[in-house]
């Protein structure tokens, strides 16, 4: 999608109901505890290109019309590889196949930490944007090889998880910079899209490849905050 597709997605005109996770996953006000796991690359901060995915996520914190967004804490900032059970959603295709979908999240947690303790990893890969969202940035392989990787990654996890996403393969790779707790005004939208566009083109310019640690297996009780539980590409 172009940043205009984006910008058009979280519009007040196109958009007659709420947010679909306001009330769920947060609040206008703050995150809603809702616990899960996860396969993750957090932003690497010990490669200096992530600061220029600092200052695009700071330039939209600055646009008019930014306090409709609640953002994550900037230390969470990470693409997921893999989307591990949540407590909101215990369904067939999001829960490991043998266990009972009412186990308490702590407990599966404990099991596929196990199960993933002898994890062959599919090889290294690497990221570059694809379009800036308000909320965030789209992502997807650098190259050709590293988006088969990155789907390679995904199809080797669904056998120690023990289950396969019904949206598996039409995932979207992405960085959540915020969610939208109210949708963004109309008068708003022409700013946003020129404003998007050049924040895109600058951080492409300074990052044309994201600097990403190596997927990690984490815990998380919210939004805020994705502890590493156990590094699975090192």
């Amino acid at each position: 999608m172009t940043v205009r597709d984006e910008v058009a997605a979280v519009a007040a005109r196109n958009n007659p109901k709420p947010p679909r996770k306001l009330g769920q996953r947060y609040t206008v006000e703050k995150f809603l505890p809702e616990a899960g796991n996860t396969v993750v690359c957090h932003l690497d901060r010990s490669d200096p290109a992530h600061r220029a995915v600092l200052q695009a996520r700071a330039a939209i914190r600055d646009l008019p019309g930014a306090d409709h967004l609640l953002f994550t804490a900037e230390d969470s900032l990470h693409m997921t590889v893999f989307e591990g059970v949540i407590e909101t959603g215990r369904k067939p295709d999001a829960w490991p196949a043998e266990l009972d979908r009412a186990a308490p999240v702590d407990a599966v947690t404990e099991y596929l930490t196990a199960r993933l303790a002898d994890f062959a990893p599919p090889p290294p890969f690497q990221v570059s944007v694809t379009a800036l969202r308000p909320g965030g940035l789209n992502l997807d392989g650098a190259t050709a090889a590293d988006r088969d990787t990155m789907r390679a990654w995904r199809d080797a996890l669904t056998v120690p998880f023990g289950y396969r996403n019904t949206g598996h393969d039409s995932y979207s790779f992405h960085m959540t910079f915020a969610y939208i707790r109210d949708w963004l005004p109309d008068d708003l939208l022409p700013v946003w899209e020129k404003e998007l566009q050049t924040i895109q083109d600058d951080l492409v310019r300074a990052a044309p490849v994201i600097p990403l640690r190596p997927p990690a297996f984490c815990s998380f009780a919210d939004m805020n905050a994705f502890p590493e539980l156990l590094v699975l590409g090192s």
